[in-house]
């Protein structure tokens, strides 16, 4: 609790609606303007004679005189003494103010400016010269002073003394404005060999690249481009040639390029660039390069505009790999952009070696990854198949493309990991160099040193495309006993036999393959079913499909089962073309099937599966059956009740849920409700069939009124005895 008083506070504002009358801030302030009192002015006081002046006069010196006595040292006070004296046209009195406030500070910048500006506003010019002289020598670091000295003297049409204040100034070296200053004074009168011998001084005195700059440009705009260029020659020969000075006169080496691009002389100014830009590195010279680029795209030829390019993008790469070796990215653009400059130099008809491009992909795979862990050599590796199909294809250097392969493999941990996209691609390189023996022998090291499932079947697949079937057997057997769970090898296999026709040794593959640990055996024995199925073997089909419920009862595979009753199988065409017709399927054994598997999964309490099953069944019957069998389907079709049951975390909370419910499961738990039930629908459908669709379900609503609520709970008792006196427990249905 704080101290303060309730009656301090400010009152709450209940009403926050916006006021009737809306008022804007520029009100408010015009209204406060015009409320303010006028402010206390001092009478004005006309003097009638002499008297009343002198008096005045009087008053008022007295008055400053009390002021400077008190405060000698505040200028501004002897400033509006003196300047009250001008006013009063007393220049001697407003002198000698002056004077005796100059004895007190005669540094005072201020001082001395009013003073000079009070002689030339009475027109007393030499009054003034003097003030000036008197100034600029006791304060020769005040450039005002000097601007003013030098401004009178011009507007006195006193060239020749204009000229000699500005040499006085120059002694004392002053800073580049007053330099430029005194040049465009002899620029205003023409005076251009005078402006050039300024020039000359003022890089005596500050030799910056600037001033060199400036100079240059001051000459080639007078029509004098030799000595333009001597200018820059002499900047550059006092600059110097070490990697330090270059970099300090950038500015000139730039400005020197850019004015003889003006005076089109192109050569010169790409000799002037590539100096500079050989004693630079690329860190310190991106300005100077990005100029040198740009003359190039636009004065340059097609092979100095790529070469430029070039150069640039090389030293970004190399900078780059400077910071981090294994940025194999980076190796990647850098061996790409020297392979690209050494194909364009060979469309052009020049003789090149590759050397460049060499030294680069040996430098690249100088950086192994430091760690033995594949995904640090993911990139790595590429690296090493790059260089190898720049030697096969751009150089057709073939031995030194498979110095490379052996190479790499070599380098590679293959008892932690390997490629096999290099095994293969070395394999086909020896393929490319029709040495099918070389290959079979890389392919089969690869294997031998690490059996890898992707070496296997590349392998596979070379053998297949040169039609060595008996070595396609030989690899498979050995792959499956690398690893007999591999089901996709085991398919592989069978449809390299069926293009062969051998369907003997297809079978023998697939009941070799269906008594394996497999890691996908549905899809294997989908394969071996589909294989029988196409060849017409219904007894085999239907025997594996009665082997395949032994393992497991999934829905599909009764759905399947029932469609492959039903279908069509074998048939196609004879030798002659002529079309053979299939047998036919036998829609009651599909039906027997579909009620198989109704049951089997009614046994298991599989509901989803068994809406399913009904679901497929039901299609059957609309294609295959007769309306009789439909509507039996149909009988049997679940409908959906919303229920509630114990949540699983051991509370008493109900939770709600749908349940399916199947018209059999009703008939066997409850066959009085279920008859009661099955006639009321009738009775429904009878009395509703003139106004559409009518019937009961067997989804209740899910909002009872209240008044029947002592109905429910007895027709729940009863339902619980029978549901106890049956030995079930179920959860709450939502009428319970």
């Amino acid at each position: 609790m704080s101290g303060r008083d309730a009656r301090d506070r400010a009152p709450r504002v209940k009403n926050r609606a916006a006021a009737a009358v809306q008022i804007t801030a520029e009100q408010l302030l015009r209204e406060a303007q015009e409320r303010q009192e006028p402010s206390i002015q001092a009478p004005k006081q006309r003097v009638q004679d002499l008297e009343e002046l002198s008096e005045f006069q009087g008053r008022k010196r007295t008055e400053f005189e009390g002021r400077i006595r008190y405060s000698r040292d505040n200028i501004r006070a002897w400033i509006k003494y003196a300047q009250w004296e001008s006013s009063q046209n007393e220049f001697e009195r407003a002198r000698s103010v002056f004077e005796r406030a100059l004895d007190i500070d005669p540094r005072s910048n201020e001082l001395w400016l009013r003073y000079t500006d009070m002689e030339l506003k009475a027109r007393n010019i030499n009054h003034a010269r003097n003030l000036y002289d008197r100034a600029v020598t006791l304060l020769p670091r005040v450039d005002a002073l000097w601007y003013k000295y030098v401004y009178l003297e011009e507007l006195l049409l006193n060239v020749p003394g204009a000229r000699q204040i500005f040499e006085r100034w120059m002694q004392w070296e002053p800073n580049d404005k007053a330099w430029q200053s005194y040049i465009k004074l002899e620029e205003r009168y023409n005076e251009l060999d005078r402006a050039s011998a300024i020039y000359e001084r003022w890089i005596g005195t500050r030799p910056i690249p600037k001033n060199w700059v400036i100079w240059a440009k001051f000459e080639e705009d007078r029509n004098q481009p030799d000595k333009a260029r001597e200018v820059f020659q002499t900047a550059l020969e006092f600059f110097g040639d070490e990697e330090e000075q270059v970099e300090k006169a950038q500015q000139v080496f730039a400005a020197f390029a850019r004015m003889e691009t003006r005076l089109k002389e192109y050569e010169r100014a790409r000799v002037i660039y590539k100096f500079a830009l050989a004693r630079l590195p690329r860190s310190k010279s991106a300005s100077l390069y990005a100029a040198y680029t740009k003359f190039e795209k636009q004065h340059g030829d097609r092979a100095g505009v790529e070469l430029t390019v070039l150069g640039k993008r090389r030293i970004q790469y190399e900078e780059e790999l400077a910071y981090d070796g294994t940025n194999y990215d980076a190796w990647f653009s850098l061996a790409r952009l020297e392979e690209d400059a050494y194909r364009a130099d060979k469309e052009d008809g020049e003789e090149v070696e590759p050397t460049r491009v060499r030294e680069v992909y040996e430098r690249a795979v100088a950086n192994v990854p430091p760690a033995l862990e594949k995904r640090y050599w993911r990139r790595y590796i590429y690296l090493w198949l790059q260089y190898a199909a720049f030697e096969e294809i751009d150089t057709k250097d073939f031995d030194r493309a498979r110095d490379v392969y052996k190479a790499a493999i070599k380098l590679i941990p293959h008892k932690t990991f390997t490629f096999a996209k290099l095994w293969l691609s070395y394999a086909y390189f020896e393929i490319r160099q029709l040495d099918v023996t070389a290959a079979r022998k890389v392919l089969g090291a690869g294997i031998g040193m690490c059996p890898k499932p992707k070496l296997f079947s590349g392998y596979i697949e070379l053998e297949m495309r040169l039609r060595e079937f008996d070595r396609v057997r030989m690899l498979y057997e050995k792959f499956l006993t690398y690893d007999s769970s591999l089901s996709a090898a085991w398919i592989q296999w069978t449809q390299v036999e069926s293009a062969v026709e051998d369907f003997e040794r297809v079978r023998a593959i697939f009941e070799l393959a269906v008594q394996q640990s497999l890691d996908m055996p549905e899809i294997v024995w989908k394969a071996y079913i589909d294989f029988e199925s196409g060849e017409g073997e219904r007894e085999r089909a239907r025997s594996l499909y009665e082997r395949l419920l032994e393992r497991t009862s999934h829905v599909k595979v009764y759905i399947s089962y029932a469609l492959m009753e039903v279908s069509v199988l074998g048939g196609g065409e004879d030798e002659d073309g002529n079309e053979i017709e299939g047998e036919a399927g036998d829609p009651e054994l599909a039906r027997a099937v579909f009620a198989r598997g109704y049951k089997d999964l009614r046994a298991k309490a599989e509901k989803e599966d068994r809406a399913l099953l009904l679901e497929a069944w039901k299609a059957f019957e609309q294609e295959h059956g007769t309306p009789e069998d439909l509507a039996k389907v149909e009988e049997m079709m679940p409908t959906t009740r919303k229920r509630w049951r114990k949540a699983e975390d051991g509370s008493d909370m109900l939770v709600e849920y749908w349940d399916l419910i199947f018209p059999d499961d009703e008939r066997d738990a409850n066959p009085t409700s279920f008859k009661f039930f099955q006639a009321a629908q009738q009775w429904a459908a009878q009395r509703g069939g003139d106004e559409g669709e009518g019937g009961l379900s067997y989804d209740l609503p899910s909002d009872s009124d209240d008044d029947d609520d002592d109905e429910d709970e007895t027709e729940e008792g009863a339902g619980t005895g029978a549901g106890d006196s049956a030995g079930n427990e179920e959860p709450m249905d939502e009428d319970d």
